[in-house]
Parts: structure tokens; sequence; C-alpha cells
């Protein structure tokens, strides 16, 4: 797989995969404000022969790198690509200055909870009512001192 920066020209593949990933996806426009407007956000595309097969973001806030969203198509699950492009995104916000790194995800979402727990995040709290569309519960991680963290 290779990982590079998201283009605008990726959007298309970007919605494919955030309608099948996320009850409420993200808008065409949502993407291109954060690809264009904002300077605090970095979103990265993996591509499988061509075709791409996950993404993922972050905002890098006061030395802290706030992930967005981070989703795998449904066709291409349990290879390493959410791993893979997890790990580029926290090392590319680890030579950017971060020093850690937080996330909220759904109580429910036991396959990404495993993902995270393995990137070295830790459950720290609970927001509820987070998911608007379904009122869900949001589980908050952290990863705590990057800048020491050989493994990504």
């Amino acid at each position: 797989m290779v990982i590079t920066d998201m283009q605008i020209t990726d959007l298309d593949d970007v919605l494919r995969i955030e309608q099948q990933a996320f009850p409420t996806p993200w808008s065409r426009n949502a993407f291109i404000g954060e690809l264009t407007q904002n300077p605090l956000a970095l979103y990265l595309i993996g591509k499988s022969n061509g075709k791409a097969v996950c993404y993922a973001g972050t905002w890098l806030i006061h030395g802290e790198a706030h992930i967005t969203n981070v989703a795998v198509d449904p066709e291409a699950r349990g290879r390493g690509y959410g791993e893979a492009v997890c790990r580029e995104l926290l090392r590319r916000m680890k030579n950017l200055g971060a020093g850690k790194a937080t996330l909220e995800v759904r109580i429910s979402n036991a396959v990404a909870q495993q993902l995270y727990c393995k990137l070295g995040f830790r459950a720290v709290g609970v927001r509820p009512g987070y998911y608007t569309d379904t009122n869900e519960d949001a589980l908050i991680m952290w990863k705590d001192d990057l800048q020491s963290d050989e493994r990504i």
C-alpha cells in the first residue's frame, strides 16, 4: 500500500469509503474545507494497486494530534491497512512536533478500540451522547509521549 497526502481528486474514493464506514458520513464540502481551509489538518489516503482502501485525518492543536477520522473500505478490512495509515499519521504528527494524540471512538466499535490499543492508546473517559446521530457515547482515548515512541 502507498500512503500519500489526500487531495481533492481523491474525494470520490474517500466519500465512497466514508459512506460505507459511518452511519452519518462527512460531506464532500466538509472534506474540501479540511483540505483547503484548515491549517491544522492533515489527511492521508492509502491505495493498494491504485485503489483507495483507507484514509485517516488529524488536527495538530497545541502540540497534540487530535485524530478526526479513520476508515477502511469494508472489502479491504483485516489486512492491516487501518494500522498502517494510523502509524503514518502518528509518525507525521510526531515529526510536526506533536507530543500526544487523542481521539474519540464509538463505545460499540470494539474493532477500532483494539487497533487503537495496539497503537498505544488507552481509554481515559467517556463523552456521553457524543454521536448525535445515535446518541451513542464516545470512548476518549489518549496516547502519551509520541516523541519517545519508536513503534510509529
